[in-house]
């Protein structure tokens, strides 16, 4: 019936499964504070990110970017605008397009959840977090190594 004789203790994916669960719990309670979805953590940092590098991203450039569905993205910046956390600008070499730029309020938040998220992931990481933990995420996050 299955190829792994213990069942699904011994398969990957399942493992893999329970510690995407428990990694999405600890980052849910990371995020709390800051009135963050993971979603929205991830668009409005990235945004951030891209922003401060000097970029100005486009939802699509998000979507990219974060490896997101652009429906997802859409959906998320929409409570993102709402929250007053990034506006909507004119692209300066698009007249049609429209660029997501990080208002005050939202680079505060920003920064602030990013060190919540890193102070989490290094909890969560602790046993395992070494150079062998990237070799081995990296590649199955379809990333270059």
């Amino acid at each position: 019936m299955t190829r792994f004789p213990g069942g699904p203790a011994e398969s990957p994916g399942f493992l893999l499964w329970h510690a995407t669960l428990r990694w999405q719990r600890a980052m849910n309670a990371a995020l709390a504070p800051f009135d963050l979805t993971h979603p929205q953590f991830v668009i409005l940092t990235s945004a951030w990110w891209l922003g401060r590098s000097g970029e100005l991203p486009h939802q699509a450039r998000l979507s990219e970017f974060t490896g997101s569905d652009p429906r997802i993205v859409s959906e998320v910046t929409r409570r993102l605008l709402a929250k007053g956390l990034i506006e909507r600008h004119a692209d300066p070499s698009d007249a049609r397009a429209k660029v997501l730029v990080v208002t005050g309020a939202g680079s505060e938040i920003a920064a602030a959840a990013v060190r919540a998220v890193e102070d989490a992931d290094a909890a969560f990481f602790a046993d395992v977090a070494d150079d062998r933990l990237l070799a081995v995420l990296t590649p199955l996050a379809g990333r270059p190594a």
